[in-house]
């Protein structure tokens, strides 16, 4: 999924927020946005997200504007706690949205057509979230015959026991096998956060957005989690959007970090690509001279030297 700011302006009030961001993430692309505390890197994913709409520009998400939530995008959250509902067991927090969006494939003609063709049948497709009136569904091809070569997405219901069954399964792709009876209260904070992840994984969205996820834990569990996030890109190719305060882990996940300027009106000051050799290590890429010069670089912006 490929994700277009143009111009894109945000104030509050009488207070420019953001001006003037343009930038593209290419399809599979992992973007991390850096910035001073208050330069608006929340209320750049809000608006990205469609739960605030854009004073000045565009978002477009493959070509389509956006008006609402759009379909086939998650969010993870820095205050996990609130994010998670304590009544219900971990399973039940991650299969939640199962029950709303449905599971969703990937499908190439004839299989592609034989999907719509179950659609016809009654097979129910991915519930949209909440958007204004009139507003296009990016991902809605119900009613739409796929091109003989054209992949698809197939989005089909689930029965509870399927719903509890792939929760398990994204439990264990992020290390939380054996605790799907449990509450999140009974967790420790990254194994909450792993919960958010993967609850966030579980329809595999095109999209994701990540508003410094790892910012309140410990360095261990949180050098763990970088890791699994390097982990599930590589395997998903999902576009990731990935905001952060700290400069190291910027440049240690990311294929390409954008640098916000302080506020008030913050505008882009660095778009630098992350070429490193090799596959990620947390010891022995930190220690690469390719990694300290990017991390010096991504620091002098964002200091303004």
């Amino acid at each position: 999924m490929t994700l277009r700011l143009d111009s894109l302006g945000q104030t509050y009030g009488d207070q420019r927020v953001l001006h003037d961001i343009t930038l593209t993430v290419p399809d599979g692309q992992l973007l991390c946005v850096v910035g001073p505390s208050g330069c608006g890197k929340s209320t750049l994913l809000r608006t990205v997200a469609g739960l605030q709409p854009a004073h000045q520009g565009t978002v477009t998400v493959d070509g389509t504007p956006v008006t609402g939530v759009p379909d086939q995008l998650a969010v993870v959250f820095q205050d996990y706690g609130r994010s998670l509902f304590p009544w219900l067991t971990v399973r039940d927090n991650v299969a939640l949205p199962l029950r709303r969006r449905g599971l969703r494939a990937r499908a190439t003609s004839p299989a592609g057509r034989a999907a719509s063709g179950a659609h016809a049948r009654g097979v129910a497709e991915s519930p949209t979230w909440p958007r204004h009136e009139g507003a296009p569904a990016p991902c809605d091809r119900r009613h739409q015959t796929p091109r003989a070569d054209e992949t698809v997405d197939v989005t089909r219901a689930l029965t509870r026991a399927e719903r509890r069954a792939e929760a398990e399964r994204i439990l264990e792709r992020v290390g939380l096998d054996g605790a799907g009876r449990r509450h999140p209260w009974q967790l420790s904070g990254g194994m909450q956060q792993r919960v958010a992840i993967a609850r966030a994984l579980v329809c595999r969205p095109s999209l994701l957005l990540m508003d410094e996820p790892f910012g309140s834990l410990d360095a261990q569990t949180r050098e763990d989690l970088e890791d699994l996030l390097l982990e599930v890109h590589r395997t998903e190719g999902t576009t990731i959007v990935f905001v952060t305060h700290d400069i190291d882990e910027s440049v240690y996940v990311g294929d390409r970090v954008v640098v916000l300027s302080p506020a008030p009106a913050s505008h882009i000051v660095l778009d630098l690509p992350v070429e490193l050799p090799g596959k990620r290590d947390q010891i022995a890429t930190r220690g690469l001279p390719e990694f300290v010069a990017l991390r010096a670089e991504v620091g002098r912006a964002v200091r303004g030297s």
